[in-house]
């Protein structure tokens, strides 16, 4: 099972996306994320992945989403959370990111279907927040 973190950044209006570098999919669009790591929480992951791939420091408001893919072999769970951006100070690690910058939510939303890594892991949680369909963190626990 593999366990991915990442964040809703927002801003004005638009949205913090990353261009990706690996090869399956060189030169798309996501969102900040990636898999949790052991002794993390899933906060924490999120957080750490934002900042790792962005150069931002955000604070977790919220979950946009919670999902599992079920895939032939394995399960993906995905666990996206809105964020305040606390920190703006854009950087990137050129080994795994091409490029950092603000879109626009709506052209996130309803022109870059081609050129999203993943669209339901994108647009989802965007479109959450949108509708206010948001949970609380009070609901997130560690055991």
């Amino acid at each position: 099972m593999e366990i991915i973190v990442g964040g809703i950044v927002e801003k004005d209006g638009k949205i913090l996306m990353v261009q990706e570098k690996k090869k399956r999919c060189y030169g798309k669009w996501n969102i900040p994320a990636g898999h949790l790591d052991p002794n993390e929480t899933i906060i924490e992951g999120a957080l750490r992945e934002i900042r790792e791939e962005t150069g931002c420091d955000v604070e977790a408001t919220g979950i946009a989403v919670l999902a599992n893919r079920v895939m032939k072999d394995d399960v993906l769970v995905e666990i996206v959370f809105s964020t305040k951006l606390i920190n703006e100070s854009i950087k990137i690690d050129p080994e795994e990111i091409l490029d950092v910058k603000w879109i626009d939510k709506n052209d996130v939303l309803n022109n870059m279907d081609d050129e999203l890594r993943d669209i339901p892991f994108i647009k989802g949680p965007i479109q959450n927040i949108i509708d206010g369909k948001v949970a609380s963190l009070d609901i997130v626990g560690t055991l």
